[in-house]
Protein backbone atom coordinates (compact mmCIF):
# COMPACT_ATOMS: atom_id res chain seq x y z
CA UNK A 1 0.00 0.00 0.00
CA UNK A 2 1.25 3.45 -0.89
CA UNK A 3 2.77 5.35 2.03
CA UNK A 4 2.56 2.43 4.47
CA UNK A 5 5.71 1.37 6.34
CA UNK A 6 6.32 -2.30 5.58
CA UNK A 7 5.15 -4.57 8.42
CA UNK A 8 7.76 -6.98 9.80
CA UNK A 9 7.36 -10.52 11.15
CA UNK A 10 10.07 -11.97 13.42
CA UNK A 11 10.80 -15.71 13.79
CA UNK A 12 13.14 -16.72 16.64
CA UNK A 13 15.90 -19.33 16.97
CA UNK A 14 15.84 -22.70 18.68
CA UNK A 15 15.20 -22.87 22.44
CA UNK A 16 14.51 -19.13 22.56
CA UNK A 17 11.27 -17.20 21.99
CA UNK A 18 9.78 -14.05 20.52
CA UNK A 19 11.35 -11.95 23.30
CA UNK A 20 14.77 -12.17 21.64
CA UNK A 21 13.58 -9.53 19.13
CA UNK A 22 12.87 -6.77 21.67
CA UNK A 23 15.51 -4.36 20.31
CA UNK A 24 14.32 -4.71 16.71
CA UNK A 25 10.62 -4.51 17.61
CA UNK A 26 11.07 -1.33 19.64
CA UNK A 27 13.24 0.37 17.02
CA UNK A 28 10.95 -0.49 14.11
CA UNK A 29 7.75 0.46 15.88
CA UNK A 30 9.24 3.85 16.76
CA UNK A 31 9.75 4.33 13.01
CA UNK A 32 6.14 3.47 12.22
CA UNK A 33 6.43 -0.19 11.26
CA UNK A 34 3.84 -2.64 12.52
CA UNK A 35 5.65 -5.70 13.90
CA UNK A 36 4.80 -9.16 15.15
CA UNK A 37 7.21 -11.55 16.89
CA UNK A 38 5.82 -15.09 17.05
CA UNK A 39 6.54 -18.17 19.15
CA UNK A 40 7.17 -21.36 17.22
CA UNK A 41 5.69 -24.67 18.47
CA UNK A 42 7.47 -25.87 21.59
CA UNK A 43 8.86 -22.42 22.44
CA UNK A 44 7.89 -19.47 24.62
CA UNK A 45 4.16 -19.33 25.27
CA UNK A 46 3.83 -22.58 23.27
CA UNK A 47 6.25 -24.56 25.43
CA UNK A 48 5.28 -28.20 25.67
CA UNK A 49 3.81 -28.39 22.18
CA UNK A 50 5.56 -30.78 19.80
CA UNK A 51 7.71 -29.02 17.23
CA UNK A 52 6.96 -29.95 13.62
CA UNK A 53 8.21 -28.22 10.51
CA UNK A 54 4.70 -28.23 9.07
CA UNK A 55 3.17 -26.49 12.09
CA UNK A 56 6.11 -24.07 12.32
CA UNK A 57 5.58 -23.07 8.67
CA UNK A 58 1.84 -22.68 9.32
CA UNK A 59 2.69 -20.35 12.21
CA UNK A 60 4.76 -18.18 9.87
CA UNK A 61 1.95 -18.02 7.30
CA UNK A 62 -0.56 -17.11 10.01
CA UNK A 63 1.71 -14.30 11.16
CA UNK A 64 2.05 -12.96 7.62
CA UNK A 65 -1.73 -12.96 7.17
CA UNK A 66 -2.30 -11.20 10.49
CA UNK A 67 0.20 -8.46 9.73
CA UNK A 68 -1.04 -7.96 6.17
CA UNK A 69 -4.66 -7.72 7.32
CA UNK A 70 -3.80 -5.10 9.94
CA UNK A 71 -1.63 -3.12 7.50
CA UNK A 72 -4.12 -2.66 4.69
CA UNK A 73 -2.65 -5.44 2.60
CA UNK A 74 0.94 -4.15 2.69
CA UNK A 75 3.61 -6.72 1.87
CA UNK A 76 5.39 -8.19 4.89
CA UNK A 77 9.11 -8.53 5.55
CA UNK A 78 9.74 -11.89 7.25
CA UNK A 79 12.86 -12.03 9.44
CA UNK A 80 14.19 -15.32 10.82
CA UNK A 81 17.31 -16.30 12.76
CA UNK A 82 18.84 -19.79 12.75
CA UNK A 83 15.91 -22.21 13.23
CA UNK A 84 13.59 -19.30 12.46
CA UNK A 85 15.41 -18.71 9.18
CA UNK A 86 15.21 -22.36 8.12
CA UNK A 87 11.50 -22.37 8.94
CA UNK A 88 10.95 -19.08 7.12
CA UNK A 89 12.65 -20.28 3.94
CA UNK A 90 10.70 -23.54 4.07
CA UNK A 91 7.40 -21.69 4.56
CA UNK A 92 7.87 -18.91 2.00
CA UNK A 93 9.14 -21.32 -0.68
CA UNK A 94 5.73 -23.00 -0.48
CA UNK A 95 3.57 -19.89 -0.29
CA UNK A 96 4.84 -16.38 -0.86
CA UNK A 97 1.42 -14.75 -0.46
CA UNK A 98 1.64 -11.42 1.32
CA UNK A 99 5.46 -11.47 1.54
CA UNK A 100 7.61 -8.71 0.07
CA UNK A 101 11.06 -9.77 1.29
CA UNK A 102 12.87 -12.25 3.53
CA UNK A 103 15.76 -11.67 5.92
CA UNK A 104 17.36 -15.04 6.73
CA UNK A 105 20.12 -14.90 9.33
CA UNK A 106 22.45 -17.55 10.66
CA UNK A 107 21.31 -20.34 8.35
CA UNK A 108 23.99 -20.64 5.65
CA UNK A 109 24.74 -24.26 6.50
CA UNK A 110 22.33 -26.92 5.18
CA UNK A 111 20.80 -29.13 7.90
CA UNK A 112 22.59 -32.21 6.56
CA UNK A 113 26.07 -30.67 6.83
CA UNK A 114 28.82 -32.01 9.07
CA UNK A 115 28.88 -28.73 11.02
CA UNK A 116 25.20 -28.95 11.90
CA UNK A 117 25.46 -32.68 12.62
CA UNK A 118 28.28 -32.06 15.09
CA UNK A 119 26.31 -29.28 16.73
CA UNK A 120 23.30 -31.60 17.00
CA UNK A 121 25.35 -34.28 18.79
CA UNK A 122 26.63 -31.65 21.24
CA UNK A 123 23.11 -30.33 21.81
CA UNK A 124 21.81 -33.83 22.57
CA UNK A 125 24.61 -34.37 25.09
CA UNK A 126 23.77 -31.09 26.83
CA UNK A 127 20.06 -31.91 26.98
CA UNK A 128 20.90 -35.25 28.59
CA UNK A 129 22.18 -33.42 31.70
CA UNK A 130 20.00 -33.78 34.83
CA UNK A 131 18.68 -30.21 34.48
CA UNK A 132 18.17 -30.51 30.73
CA UNK A 133 21.12 -28.22 30.16
CA UNK A 134 19.51 -25.24 31.87
CA UNK A 135 22.58 -24.25 33.89
CA UNK A 136 24.98 -24.55 30.95
CA UNK A 137 22.53 -22.74 28.69
CA UNK A 138 22.30 -19.80 31.09
CA UNK A 139 26.08 -19.77 31.57
CA UNK A 140 26.65 -19.52 27.81
CA UNK A 141 24.04 -16.79 27.44
CA UNK A 142 25.60 -14.74 30.24
CA UNK A 143 29.11 -15.35 28.94
CA UNK A 144 28.56 -14.58 25.25
CA UNK A 145 25.89 -11.86 25.15
CA UNK A 146 25.64 -8.33 26.50
CA UNK A 147 23.64 -7.97 29.75
CA UNK A 148 20.64 -6.51 27.91
CA UNK A 149 20.72 -9.18 25.20
CA UNK A 150 20.93 -11.87 27.89
CA UNK A 151 17.82 -10.43 29.53
CA UNK A 152 15.97 -10.25 26.20
CA UNK A 153 16.70 -13.82 25.14
CA UNK A 154 15.83 -15.24 28.57
CA UNK A 155 12.63 -13.24 29.06
CA UNK A 156 10.44 -15.82 27.33
CA UNK A 157 12.14 -18.79 28.94
CA UNK A 158 14.24 -21.48 27.29
CA UNK A 159 12.71 -24.50 25.58
CA UNK A 160 14.92 -27.18 27.09
CA UNK A 161 12.99 -30.18 25.80
CA UNK A 162 12.48 -29.24 22.14
CA UNK A 163 15.83 -30.32 20.70
CA UNK A 164 14.98 -33.88 19.66
CA UNK A 165 11.81 -32.80 17.87
CA UNK A 166 13.57 -29.90 16.21
CA UNK A 167 16.59 -31.90 15.03
CA UNK A 168 14.39 -34.64 13.59
CA UNK A 169 12.12 -32.19 11.79
CA UNK A 170 14.73 -29.78 10.50
CA UNK A 171 16.52 -32.65 8.77
CA UNK A 172 13.74 -32.49 6.18
CA UNK A 173 14.45 -28.85 5.37
CA UNK A 174 16.36 -27.99 2.18
CA UNK A 175 17.21 -24.29 2.28
CA UNK A 176 19.09 -24.31 -1.03
CA UNK A 177 16.07 -25.75 -2.83
CA UNK A 178 13.80 -23.36 -0.93
CA UNK A 179 15.84 -20.35 -2.06
CA UNK A 180 15.45 -21.43 -5.68
CA UNK A 181 11.65 -21.29 -5.26
CA UNK A 182 11.45 -17.87 -3.58
CA UNK A 183 10.89 -15.02 -6.02
CA UNK A 184 10.97 -12.10 -3.55
CA UNK A 185 14.31 -10.57 -2.51
CA UNK A 186 16.21 -12.42 0.21
CA UNK A 187 18.77 -10.86 2.53
CA UNK A 188 21.22 -13.49 3.83
CA UNK A 189 22.75 -12.16 7.05
CA UNK A 190 25.62 -13.68 9.03
CA UNK A 191 27.78 -12.61 11.89
CA UNK A 192 31.45 -12.43 10.89
CA UNK A 193 32.27 -15.23 13.36
CA UNK A 194 29.19 -17.37 12.80
CA UNK A 195 30.11 -21.05 12.48
CA UNK A 196 26.98 -21.51 10.32
CA UNK A 197 28.11 -19.29 7.44
CA UNK A 198 30.27 -21.86 5.67
CA UNK A 199 28.17 -22.08 2.49
CA UNK A 200 26.89 -18.55 2.20
CA UNK A 201 28.14 -18.16 -1.38
CA UNK A 202 26.27 -21.31 -2.42
CA UNK A 203 23.16 -19.84 -0.83
CA UNK A 204 23.57 -16.64 -2.84
CA UNK A 205 23.95 -18.63 -6.06
CA UNK A 206 20.88 -20.74 -5.25
CA UNK A 207 18.63 -17.73 -4.71
CA UNK A 208 16.80 -15.84 -7.44
CA UNK A 209 17.46 -12.46 -5.83
CA UNK A 210 19.82 -12.52 -2.85
CA UNK A 211 21.90 -9.92 -1.01
CA UNK A 212 24.61 -11.08 1.40
CA UNK A 213 25.33 -9.01 4.50
CA UNK A 214 28.11 -9.97 6.95
CA UNK A 215 28.05 -8.11 10.26
CA UNK A 216 31.48 -7.35 11.69
CA UNK A 217 32.20 -8.53 15.22
CA UNK A 218 29.02 -10.60 15.48
CA UNK A 219 28.59 -14.32 16.02
CA UNK A 220 25.69 -16.68 15.35
CA UNK A 221 23.11 -14.68 17.32
CA UNK A 222 23.76 -11.70 15.09
CA UNK A 223 20.59 -9.76 15.99
CA UNK A 224 21.56 -9.91 19.67
CA UNK A 225 25.31 -9.41 19.18
CA UNK A 226 24.84 -6.39 16.90
CA UNK A 227 21.25 -5.14 17.29
CA UNK A 228 21.76 -1.78 15.59
CA UNK A 229 23.51 -3.04 12.42
CA UNK A 230 21.01 -5.89 12.19
CA UNK A 231 18.06 -3.51 12.52
CA UNK A 232 19.53 -1.37 9.74
CA UNK A 233 19.55 -4.42 7.45
CA UNK A 234 15.89 -5.09 8.26
CA UNK A 235 15.12 -1.45 7.46
CA UNK A 236 17.02 -1.80 4.18
CA UNK A 237 14.78 -4.71 3.23
CA UNK A 238 11.66 -2.83 4.35
CA UNK A 239 12.62 0.24 2.31
CA UNK A 240 12.97 -1.87 -0.83
CA UNK A 241 9.56 -3.43 -0.26
CA UNK A 242 8.02 -0.01 0.25
CA UNK A 243 9.65 1.35 -2.92
CA UNK A 244 8.39 -1.63 -4.92
CA UNK A 245 4.85 -1.07 -3.65
CA UNK A 246 4.95 2.64 -4.51
CA UNK A 247 6.16 1.76 -8.01
CA UNK A 248 3.44 -0.87 -8.42
CA UNK A 249 0.77 1.59 -7.23
CA UNK A 250 2.03 4.21 -9.70
CA UNK A 251 1.84 1.68 -12.54
CA UNK A 252 -1.74 0.81 -11.60
CA UNK A 253 -2.67 4.50 -11.48
CA UNK A 254 -1.06 5.07 -14.88
CA UNK A 255 -2.88 2.14 -16.47
CA UNK A 256 -6.16 3.30 -14.93
CA UNK A 257 -5.65 6.83 -16.28
CA UNK A 258 -4.88 5.49 -19.77
CA UNK A 259 -7.93 3.23 -19.70
CA UNK A 260 -10.13 6.12 -18.54
CA UNK A 261 -8.78 8.35 -21.31
CA UNK A 262 -9.39 5.66 -23.94
CA UNK A 263 -12.97 5.15 -22.76
CA UNK A 264 -13.65 8.87 -22.92
CA UNK A 265 -12.13 9.12 -26.39
CA UNK A 266 -14.16 6.17 -27.61
CA UNK A 267 -17.32 7.59 -26.11
CA UNK A 268 -16.68 10.98 -27.69
CA UNK A 269 -16.07 9.48 -31.13
CA UNK A 270 -19.27 7.47 -30.96
CA UNK A 271 -21.37 10.47 -29.95
CA UNK A 272 -20.25 12.74 -32.81
CA UNK A 273 -22.83 13.12 -35.57
CA UNK A 274 -21.96 12.16 -39.10
CA UNK A 275 -21.38 15.29 -41.29
CA UNK A 276 -24.17 16.36 -43.68
CA UNK A 277 -23.60 15.99 -47.41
Amino acid sequence: MRGVAAPVLFVHGVRTSRTMWRAQVEALEQLGHRTLAIDLPGHGARAGEPFTLTEAAATVHAGVRELAEHSGGASVVVVGLSLGAYVTLHAIARDTSGVGAVVAAGCCTPPGSAVLHGWALLARAIVAAPDGGARLNQFMVDRTLSPQAAVDIAAGGFALDVMDDMLREIADADPLADLAEIEVPVWLVNGRYDHFRGRERAYVRAANDARLRVVRGAKHLVSLDAPVPFTRIVLEAAAEVEAAEVEAAAEVEARTAVSRHERRASSGAGSRRAPRR
